[in-house]
């Protein structure tokens, strides 16, 4: 792993200083906690994974398993070989697992909704592992670009107003889900990632380039060249909901 003093850029340092404050805000983490943290292998994940594993100034002391769920795509990819190459050599303790959930989620009886299932079955996976090594919060690389395209699909396609939220308990509270790049916008991340030179391990999902999220993330490009401020007026209108000026439950018309 890089030594400290090399990554404290300017970008790590502004980076370092949003997560924390994301981190306070919340109350994600506290001392002696169990983190995992998912590492897809994607850019968002791997740079959480860094981030989280460099020094905390207002943050306690707390220990970190990265999990990555491989959904068995194509098993002839040396991608993932190179993510645990990685992870060897930061130092980290980290549990990787191959399985055929990708397949079984995009088979002929599951076409209309293979990200759903594929997302639901790496998920519970996620809960089993943190419970098996005794982890009591999962920390998850969605940052403020995710939160905001989260808003979007399910008022769309969900008939609902609701998104991520930054610190989820589930179980009773037994388990917290954390995003503590809630606060930072994707390029940034993926700037970072660039900076840090993490391995690239491409997303093999068949559907990756046409889901719903691909499709709301194109929409905001493409109203961005109109009104750059687009994604930063609807982060902050989640801020300001006027609840007397919205209808409530109302029947079907």
């Amino acid at each position: 792993m890089m030594a400290q003093q090399e990554k404290r850029t300017r970008l790590f340092l502004h980076l370092k200083k949003w997560l924390e404050k994301a981190v306070m805000d919340y109350g994600m983490i506290a001392e002696g906690d169990r983190v995992l943290v998912g590492v897809s292998g994607g850019m968002d994940s791997m740079a959480l994974l860094d981030l989280l594993n460099t020094p905390m100034v207002h943050v306690p002391p707390f220990s970190i398993l990265a999990v990555h769920i491989d959904p068995g795509f194509d098993p002839d990819y040396d991608g993932y070989r190179r993510l645990e190459q990685h992870l060897r050599e930061g130092d980290h303790d980290f549990h990787i697992e191959k399985t055929d959930i990708g397949p079984l989620s995009h088979s002929d009886v599951n076409r209309k909704n293979p990200c759903f299932l594929c997302s639901r079955l790496r998920r519970r996976r996620i809960f089993e592992i943190a419970a098996e090594r005794e982890c009591n919060k999962i920390a998850f690389a969605h940052h403020r670009d995710d939160i905001i395209e989260t808003l979007l699909i399910n008022l769309f396609y969900g008939r609902e107003i609701s998104t991520m939220v930054p610190d989820q308990g589930i179980f009773g509270g037994k388990l917290h889900i954390i995003r503590p790049l809630a606060y930072i916008r994707e390029d940034l991340v993926k700037k970072y990632a660039g900076e840090r030179g993490f391995p690239a391990i491409e997303n093999r999902c068949p559907t990756s380039r046409t889901s719903k999220r691909r499709y709301v993330k194109d929409l905001l490009h493409t109203l961005e060249k109109d009104n750059r401020r687009v994604r930063d007026n609807i982060w902050k209108a989640m801020g300001h909901v006027k609840m007397d000026y919205l209808p409530g439950k109302f029947g079907d018309r």
